[in-house]
């Protein structure tokens, strides 16, 4: 929204009565968090109610008024999304044309992700420790492509090696609000990663 735009962009609603401002407030919430393709943060969520409106709250009471409907709001991060319930998964993957959004990401490419979740930030040597070889950077770049994997910090040395992140995109993309969500290692017996992974923190 331009300047001129949000000049215009009436925010503060004050001609309505205060519940009918609560909710056209609300609506505005819903309609961004459906039109956006990633999470929205409260500071850009903030743009589009008054001055003074709590998003934290009107977040809350969307999330009521969207009790029993098949999509609901979810935090990814530092943001919000709209986010079909788990329920509906089975009837979308039966009718809806969804081929496209899949991760097509093979075994190994899987097993890397994790272990950058499970170990960052961290470098290439980091995951060559991990795995025992070298991690081509065609995998790292498929796992960049899909905005799973960014790059994370340097160690403070001179010349050190960038470091690997997990993304808000990894987070929605796996139905988690934050890091905390990642499962136990023990969960990843399947990955053969259970005993190599440590939950980040611990």
């Amino acid at each position: 929204m331009g300047q001129r735009e949000e000049a215009k962009f009436d925010r503060e609603l004050a001609d309505l009565s205060a519940s009918a401002r609560w909710r056209e407030w609300m609506r505005r919430i819903e309609a961004v968090l459906f039109a956006s393709a990633s999470p929205v943060a409260r500071d850009d969520l903030a743009r589009v109610v008054g001055q003074g409106a709590s998003v934290d709250v009107l977040i809350e009471d969307l999330a009521v008024d969207l009790e029993g409907r098949p999509y609901e709001v979810a935090q990814v991060g530092a943001g919000w999304m709209l986010r079909t319930r788990a329920a509906y998964a089975p009837a979308i993957r039966a009718v809806a044309d969804v081929g496209g959004k899949g991760l097509n990401l093979s075994e190994q490419d899987m097993a890397v992700l994790a272990a950058i979740a499970f170990h960052q930030p961290i470098s290439r040597d980091g995951l060559k420790e991990i795995f025992g070889k070298e991690i081509s950077r065609d995998l790292i770049g498929r796992l960049a492509e899909r905005d799973l994997i960014g790059t994370g910090p340097r160690e403070p040395r001179r010349g050190a090696p960038y470091t690997f992140v997990t993304t808000e995109t990894f987070l929605a993309t796996f139905g988690m609000q934050s890091l905390r969500d990642l499962p136990d290692p023990e969960q990843l017996d399947d990955a053969g990663l259970a005993g190599q992974l440590e939950r980040p923190g611990a």
